[in-house]
């Protein structure tokens, strides 16, 4: 059986497991464009347990169309990869499947001129496979001809269960995980947060919060052993003009280890269904530091709904496997191929 091509940035450490499986599945070579990430992460391992590719972002086209592969998927990385994966699966007559990850597209000049060919490949696509429901909401306000399938996004379900050794601060420790910039509402958290309890910064950016500890940049491993040791985490992203919080994989990374989360609208994990209100989280209004800090006061205050909501969030997160991922591109590949 001929190979898929999977045309895409990187293949990050998060990504690895759910790659490997889509590659048992369905024998799978990676395209890896490389070039700049600004969401979840980036980085190749050298060694993949995968077949990967190296290519040139202009020679996608060609090798779509190479007749080597009997199905193309592509996700919205580069500046040409996706138009060109599309146009190489039309000249080669193969199965062509859009992995759609965005559920509101950025409002800059830039992006607008690529409004259009990007509505145009959600038209046709022979299917779509998209981070969730809140993204197949969207693309289905496009018209898709194919079918649209959610592929649950996913981390490292084996790394982020495994027993960790609790790093703690505080009597009620809060945990802020990501990029220290605007768009990660960093600025709302420092309006939020009164100075009750402790709060934990782990990441890099020009913003700050008076009074938190700022942990920076952390390993896996000790990033694991803050969840482990704090009571909330939260996640805070508002929208910007060229933002809008994809997912937020720190929430399933924080459920793997039994941690509430408080999460905006603005977060995908939160419009995915991950994060429900008092069910597995708390979600309120992006920007909105009154909430935001009102929602923290009462999680302090209330160890019991802590708990009810990890256990929940922890029961939740585990359907978010790389197996569950890779049975969503695999039911949109089966899909596309049947449309041709």
């Amino acid at each position: 059986m001929k190979p898929v091509l999977f045309v895409t940035n990187h293949a990050p450490a998060f990504r690895i497991p759910a790659f490997k499986a889509l590659h048992e599945r369905e024998n799978v070579v990676f395209a890896l464009i490389g070039g700049d990430v600004r969401h979840g992460g980036g980085g190749t391992r050298s060694e993949l347990p995968f077949p990967a590719v190296f290519p040139e972002e202009r020679t996608v086209a060609r090798m779509a169309a190479s007749g080597r592969y009997r199905a193309v998927v592509a996700g919205l990385s580069g500046k040409v990869a996706l138009p060109a994966a599309y146009a190489g699966a039309r000249a080669g007559r193969v199965p062509f499947v859009l992995w759609a990850t965005i559920w509101r597209h950025p409002r800059t000049p830039a992006h607008t001129l690529s409004y259009i060919p990007l509505r145009h490949i959600y038209r046709h696509a022979d299917a779509i496979a998209t981070y969730g429901p809140h993204v197949s909401a969207y693309v289905n306000t496009k018209h898709p001809h194919g079918e649209v399938f959610a592929a649950p996004q996913s981390v490292d379900v084996e790394f982020w269960t495994a027993k960790a050794q609790p790093e703690r601060h505080g009597a009620f420790q809060i945990l802020y995980a990501g990029r220290l910039e605007r768009e990660k509402g960093v600025d709302v958290l420092a309006r939020a947060w009164d100075g009750h309890g402790t709060l934990v910064l782990a990441g890099e950016g020009p913003l700050e919060v008076p009074g938190a500890l700022r942990r920076g940049k952390c390993e896996a491993a000790d990033l694991r052993n803050l969840y482990a040791g704090s009571d909330v985490v939260v996640v805070p992203s508002v929208p910007t003009r060229d933002f809008l919080e994809p997912w937020g994989l720190v929430v399933n990374e924080a459920f793997h280890q039994g941690v509430p989360v408080i999460a905006t609208d603005a977060v995908g994990a939160a419009a995915g269904g991950l994060v429900r209100h008092e069910r597995t989280g708390l979600v309120v209004p992006a920007g909105d530091a009154e909430a935001l800090r009102g929602a923290l006061r009462r999680l302090q205050d209330d160890p019991a709904l802590r708990a009810q909501l990890g256990a929940a969030g922890r029961d939740a997160a585990a359907e978010y496997t790389p197996a569950a991922w890779a049975e969503g591109m695999s039911q949109a590949l089966i899909s596309a191929e049947k449309a041709c």
